[in-house]
């Protein structure tokens, strides 16, 4: 095979890896076909008004401020005289439309919308408010339009402000919730005056849903702890008491509207939020009206936190809940039918019902949950063939049926309290069931693309010892035996291809399945190449072979634990500082070796940083902005001092451009940070200047001097730059750290050549990437290399977990 050719099956090989990540793990859970389910008895409400604070935790609602008194005065009086309250557990990830979903579908995150950016569902879902007969909506342009979307009919109305208007520092936030209150006032008035609305708004089945930003945005701008966020609160107090007032008195106290608070998501003390931290999926849940329980006086409970002492709450009863839950939840108290996707569990004691209605209602959601399990076991049993299906055994069809005969017996029966237990059981069952038929054939596919991959990391390795290594001899597989290959290997891929047809599998299935047989054929056609690499492996010491192969896993295992702890990469890179004693270096090369040393030390620190969870330090990245000109000051001295044939009046120019964009972009980040603090939004001459430098930063560098040294200079400070400007704090120190210590590694790598006699130390100064490589010359690999590739991708992956965790941090302030 061809270099070329090579290279291009290389692609083809790994972007089929990458898509099969999505087509394993994050395929969607949804299925469609069910029936709607609906309580057949009356509902206690006509009604609902569902409040959503966008971002705001459990305990910035419940926690009395530090006078003693109520943060929010209202939504306090109402858990402790009206309504019930208590927790709703969120779920990774912690975002708004994730969230939302939850909350009016009643299902979890579609994980197939990481291709979207968690911004759109790519699978149509139903909702409450698809089920309802109509709905009015109020709120941010970013949640509303989604559930209109996917609504049939014409009965989803969405009221939306500006996206301009969700800036995080031009303003207070809070008048993003004024807005909804105002304009939710001004509807209502206006109904007076328009009778067709009126009769509408007069309708059974109707809910109202006030969508409210200003807490969510101004916790990510000024952090929850500040005075914004906490005053945003009592805003949102206020104006949810004027609403429900509102409302009251518009349908004349006929005690038939019921009132929902919760929260999306909450936000870390850092005003950041998307992972699974207990104060980003700890959020509200305050229900009263019609249909509602009251308060519910306890002497005691019990629950793993302590959070009912500090709320002084310990006298009222907590009903946690699991977010998914809220949305059967609102269709019980309204009487619509469940929505179609929906895999929460309605919680019964909300509800101020008979024991009947509980009954019928849970009943109705195991039926409705069921019949999600049945269609998706009925898609997975057609594409399986009958004798290889494995049914989802404590749900067999005649379970089914049992369980549903046996909860409508005790219905009748009015044995109310064994129905309810009997159809939660049913309900866990139905979910396992899901989960289960979701992930049928994971460990299938999975199987199929860990062979492709074993196989084509195992062809990589015998291409490269065989073309730069003398460790094998240049033969090739007899004729008969490559045909005799051929052919097994094809009997394979038709034997794979009619077994996935007969079952009518996904095209993106042959693929994965297809996959490993040309790679292991390749494979074993260098069966010559594999017998000679065991063979000199045999004539290796075992004390050798044993010593090498664990210091190889090890150093594999550093790497692999560090995805999961950081500061595994501190360990490794300080066994890289002792590199050049170990290997003798530091005798031939004593000023580079120390300069080593020094930098693996430095670098070592950055994985122990904190990534989340502190203070900006803008001084930090404007010092290193000043160190970076610093550095490129008088590197263009050197330049200019130094003898002609390595001189270009161009090459100085284009790294004093570079030196002004530093300049400037060190100055954006001061002038932002200020502009931000005194709440005057970001100034249009930044977002130029940083535009700018985002451009230039990606073109300056093609123009800069060819040698070596110069060109790697140039793309540090263009990167500089840019990296400048995203940065809070200490991570802008890790790429002038990084790019150091890659500087003096390419030295230490001549002197470990120099040190073998396989190269001589001038040419790396006049290297030049206009040179013609002459293939000829190239040297062959020996075991250093392999320590070579390990840096390499040791600093690969400093790099993504350390600069861009950093970065990410910025993201989320």
């Amino acid at each position: 095979m061809g270099v070329p050719l090579f290279i291009l099956a290389g692609l083809l090989v790994h972007c089929v890896f990458l898509v099969s990540i999505f087509d394993i793990y994050f395929s969607s859970p949804l299925v469609h076909g069910m029936t709607p389910q609906r309580t057949p008895l009356p509902p206690p409400a006509k009604r609902l008004l569902l409040f959503v604070a966008d971002g705001l935790r459990a305990g910035s609602l419940y926690e009395l401020s530090s006078n003693g008194t109520p943060r929010a005065p209202y939504l306090r009086g109402i858990l402790e005289n009206n309504g019930s309250w208590g927790i709703s557990h969120t779920r990774v990830p912690t975002e708004s439309r994730p969230g939302h979903v939850a909350l009016i579908a009643g299902f979890y995150e579609d994980v197939s919308a990481v291709a979207k950016g968690w911004k759109e569902n790519p699978v149509e879902f139903d909702s409450v408010f698809n089920q309802s007969k109509y709905t009015w909506s109020w709120g941010s342009p970013d949640i509303l339009p989604m559930f209109a979307k996917g609504a049939t009919g014409d009965h989803v109305y969405t009221f939306c402000y500006e996206a301009e208007s969700e800036d995080f520092g031009a303003q207070d936030a809070a008048k993003l919730d004024t807005w909804v209150f105002d304009h939710v006032k001004s509807f209502f008035n206006s109904s007076r005056s328009n009778q067709t609305l009126f009769s509408a708004l007069n309708e059974d089945k109707v809910v109202l849903f006030l969508h409210l930003l200003g807490i969510d945005t101004n916790g990510h701008a000024h952090r929850p702890n500040s005075r914004e966020y906490k005053e945003n609160i009592k805003k949102v107090d206020e104006g949810i008491k004027e609403i429900a007032s509102m409302i009251e008195n518009f349908y004349g106290n006929d005690g038939k509207t019921a009132f929902i608070l919760t929260s999306d998501h909450g936000m870390t003390d850092w005003g950041s939020h998307g992972a699974g931290h207990p104060l980003e999926t700890l959020t509200p849940l305050i229900v009263w009206g019609a249909g509602v329980n009251y308060p519910q006086r306890v002497t005691s409970q019990s629950f793993e936190d302590n959070f009912l002492k500090e709320w002084k709450l310990e006298n009222l009863k907590r009903l946690d809940v699991n977010q998914a839950d809220i949305a059967p939840l609102m269709a019980s108290l309204i009487g619509v039918p469940f929505p179609l996707n929906s895999v929460g569990t309605l919680p019964l004691e909300y509800l101020n019902n008979s024991a009947h209605f509980k009954a019928e209602s849970i009943f109705t959601n195991a039926v409705q949950i069921l019949e999600q399990f049945k269609v998706k076991m009925s898609q997975k049993k057609k594409t399986t063939l009958s004798f290889l299906f494995t049914p989802f055994k404590p749900l067999s069809d005649s379970e089914q049926i049992h369980f549903l005969k046996k909860a409508r017996l005790y219905i009748q029966q009015q044995k109310y309290d064994e129905a309810v237990s009997l159809c939660k059981s049913l309900i866990n069952l139905a979910l396992e069931g899901l989960s289960y038929y979701h992930t049928y054939d994971r460990l299938f596919l999975g199987l199929s693309i860990a062979m492709g991959f074993v196989g084509w990391t195992t062809y990589v390795i015998l291409v490269i010892i065989k073309t730069h290594t003398s460790l094998t001899k240049a033969l090739q597989t007899e004729d008969k035996e490559s045909t005799f290959l051929f052919y097994g290997f094809a009997s394979v891929g038709i034997i794979i291809v009619f077994f996935l047809l007969i079952q009518t599998c996904p095209w993106t299935y042959y693929v994965y399945c297809l996959l490993p047989v040309p790679v292991w054929y390749a494979v074993l056609r260098e069966i010559p190449v594999i017998q000679d690499l065991a063979a000199n492996l045999m004539s290796l010491h075992i004390n050798q072979s044993i010593g090498f192969f664990l210091i190889c896993t090890l150093g594999i295992e550093i790497l692999v634990f560090s995805f999961f702890y950081r500061s595994a990469l501190t360990i490794g890179l300080l066994v890289f500082a002792g590199w050049p004693v170990i290997t003798q270096l530091w005798v031939q090369a004593k000023t580079t070796a120390l300069i080593w040393t020094l930098l693996c030390v430095l670098l070592a620190i950055f994985p122990l940083m904190p990534v989340v969870g502190r203070e900006p330090n803008i001084p930090l990245v404007i010092a290193t902005g000043l160190l970076t000109l610093l550095i490129s000051f008088c590197s263009l001295a050197f330049l200019y001092k130094s003898e002609n044939k390595y001189r270009n009046n161009e090459d100085l120019k284009v790294i004093f451009y570079q030196m002004l964009s530093i300049a400037l972009a060190t100055y954006v980040v001061y002038s932002t940070h200020d502009s931000l603090k005194n709440k005057k939004g970001l100034p249009v001459l930044n977002q130029i200047i940083s535009w700018m430098t985002l451009v230039s930063s990606s073109m300056l560098p093609l123009l800069s001097s060819t040698l070596l040294f110069q060109r790697l200079f140039s793309i540090l400070l263009s990167l500089m730059s840019t990296y400048l400007l995203l940065s809070t704090g200490y991570e802008a120190l890790f790429p002038l750290v990084l790019s150091g210590l890659l500087f003096v590694w390419i030295n230490m790598e001549q002197e470990a050549l120099q040190h073998y006699g396989l190269s001589l130390k001038p040419k790396l100064a006049v290297f030049s990437f206009t040179n013609a490589t002459d293939i000829t010359q190239f040297r062959q690999l020996h075991l250093d290399d392999i320590r070579r590739s390990f840096f390499f991708i040791s600093f690969c992956w400093l790099l993504c977990s350390t600069g861009k965790l950093g970065l990410c941090q910025k993201a989320k302030q």
